[in-house]
């Protein structure tokens, strides 16, 4: 059988919300999984069709194909479904469905949940170490975190910043993973148990400049290294970049076809303007999310870029540079309204999120909750491309009523 898995989708341009019709099928005979004469999966997916198609209004698809109907801008049978929360809020949930608390799987079955996530567990040595007289730990990137508790649970913190005042030299002697140090045995195993899914590879750190280089160097200073184009930040940047495309590509050919599409982020926003100018993320971070983006392409998979705060100022450059969705969306942020970007970019971008975690989530009554989902669907569903999800963890200050209304309005309004 001919492998299309990872044929490159047809440009976005051609895609209209007014006619699409997908079609896109898992073709499956597996008996045991078995793999085709090049040692790949048995698997096909189907090209988008216009006009003439079958909607996903007329079959009842799986979750890998919801999902990848709907980050094409096409219409799916009913809204894909994501989740992410605070540890405690999971905690709640697992309490809730009679669930043991290890059972994340059985979490995501019970809410409907339709993507699923893959990556190679890190086994290299420990490269960075502990403070545990501070209460802080370190990970292989030498990034610094402190366990903070509050009135309804917790979270990590970066602090103390080593690299804050690293010139290059320090910062091309900073330890970081080998890509070798990565564990991809187990890849191709997690998504035959998934096959039925929407699998990704990356998260919203995967290709992230100002974070990643934020937890070690500080925000601030972060930000003085692009707009000064300082030596020591662009190399921090370059460093990591070189060693997450490598990983990636190698857990892409680990899976043997079994993913579907690049998760990636860069959080380029504040709550009311935008984090850095144009020109600073065309001169530095414009670069490197191409290489992510090219590589997710070389592969035939759509790339979905999460993205906090009001952010859509960005959204026609990775048009351009080939993102097909984009995550968060937070409504409170500026320009960031559901209905500003679905009439704004409908039908050239997909959208994931638009559920806010700080809204009626967290705060607000059942009743409205409901209203909020409600809407919400009403007006990002029209025309398809949209993946109904949460605008960032949800929080734990969010009543187990509210969270569990949230999926139940995804069940009830979610029909395409």
């Amino acid at each position: 059988m001919d492998k299309i898995h990872n044929m490159a989708p047809p440009p976005m341009h051609i895609y209209d919300n007014r006619n699409i019709n997908v079609s896109r099928r898992f073709v499956k005979s597996y008996a045991g999984f078995p793999r085709n004469s090049s040692g790949n999966f048995p698997e096909m997916r189907l090209s988008c069709t216009i006009d003439g198609g079958i909607t996903g209004k007329d079959m009842v698809m799986d979750s890998g194909e919801r999902v990848l109907t709907a980050l094409h801008c096409g219409v799916p049978d009913r809204v894909p479904v994501n989740y992410f929360a605070n540890p405690g809020i999971d905690g709640r949930l697992k309490r809730h469905f009679g669930l043991e608390a290890s059972d994340n799987e059985g979490l995501l079955l019970a809410l409907g949940v339709d993507f699923r996530r893959v990556e190679p567990p890190y086994r290299g040595p420990k490269l960075h170490p502990d403070y545990p007289e501070r209460g802080v730990i370190s990970d292989c990137w030498g990034n610094r975190m402190r366990k903070v508790e509050h009135g309804s649970g917790c979270y990590w913190d970066f602090c103390e910043f080593p690299l804050a005042e690293a010139g290059p030299e320090e910062v091309a002697a900073w330890p970081m993973p080998s890509p070798d140090d990565f564990d991809y045995s187990g890849i191709a195993e997690q998504c035959r148990r998934w096959r039925s899914f929407a699998v990704c590879v990356g998260d919203p750190g995967t290709a992230d400049v100002i974070n990643s280089s934020g937890r070690v160097r500080g925000m601030e200073q972060t930000l003085i290294d692009f707009a000064l184009d300082e030596p020591a930040g662009t190399l921090l940047a370059e460093r990591r970049a070189e060693i997450q495309l490598e990983v990636l590509r190698r857990t892409i050919e680990a899976a043997k076809g079994g993913i579907d599409f690049l998760w990636m982020g860069e959080d380029l926003g504040t709550q009311i303007a935008p984090l850095i100018s144009m020109e600073t993320f065309r001169r530095h971070l414009k670069p490197l999310h191409q290489r992510f983006i090219d590589l997710a392409a070389s592969f035939g998979l759509p790339v979905m870029a999460h993205c906090c705060g009001s952010s859509s100022w960005v959204f026609d450059e990775w048009i351009g540079m080939g993102v097909k969705a984009v995550d968060t969306l937070q409504p409170e942020a500026a320009n960031m309204a559901p209905e500003y970007l679905k009439r704004r970019f409908g039908g050239r971008l997909a959208f994931h999120g638009c559920i806010s975690t700080a809204g009626a989530l967290s705060f607000g009554s059942v009743e409205e909750v409901r209203k909020v989902c409600r809407d919400t669907l009403d007006i990002m569903m029209p025309g398809g491309g949209y993946c109904f999800a949460p605008t960032h963890l949800i929080q734990d200050n969010s009543p187990l009523e509210n969270v569990l209304e949230m999926y139940r309005c995804a069940r009830e309004f979610g029909r395409c």
